[in-house]
């Protein structure tokens, strides 16, 4: 607010006329925003084969071995088959015509398991995919095409 007031006495009554002037502000605003560009972009290819390895595995294989041990013993029973650890023992019987009939134990067959373990090498085929990223430069690309969202 201005005031203007001039050099000549004016009675009580009166008062000296107040101006105002209004003075206009001014502001400027930054709008800030943003666009896509194409700078690139990338292709992609997925590339299937084969490839030969090994697979180590354990493999178990079983074998017995028979060995006959004479006993020629006369026996009341029938003796049961019998197991001692690794070891199978099946009695084998004859009846022996004498004037008496007696029960002969002929011979026994000892049974030994063997197991062995070995590794095996077995070759196996396995699929395999691998990634090609190819990289297109910018000066290749169509300005005009719309970047895809």
């Amino acid at each position: 607010m201005v005031d203007v007031t001039s050099d000549t006495h004016l009675d009580d009554q009166e008062q000296a006329p107040v101006s105002e002037e209004v003075l206009p502000l001014v502001e400027e605003i930054a709008v800030v925003g943003k666009r896509s560009v194409l700078t690139g972009r990338l292709r992609v290819h997925l590339a299937a084969g084969t490839a030969e390895e090994i697979a180590h595995a354990q493999v178990q294989r079983e074998s017995v071995e028979v060995t006959r041990i004479p006993v020629d013993r006369i026996v009341e029973t029938t003796p049961g088959i019998k197991t001692e650890g690794e070891l199978t023992i099946v009695p084998v019987l004859e009846e022996v015509l004498v004037v008496e009939k007696r029960l002969v134990l002929k011979e026994e067959l000892h049974i030994r398991r063997r197991v062995e373990a070995k590794t095996a090498d077995v070759p196996v085929t396995l699929r395999k995919q691998r990634a090609i990223v190819e990289r297109l430069a910018p000066e290749t690309l169509d300005p005009e095409k719309e970047i895809p969202r």
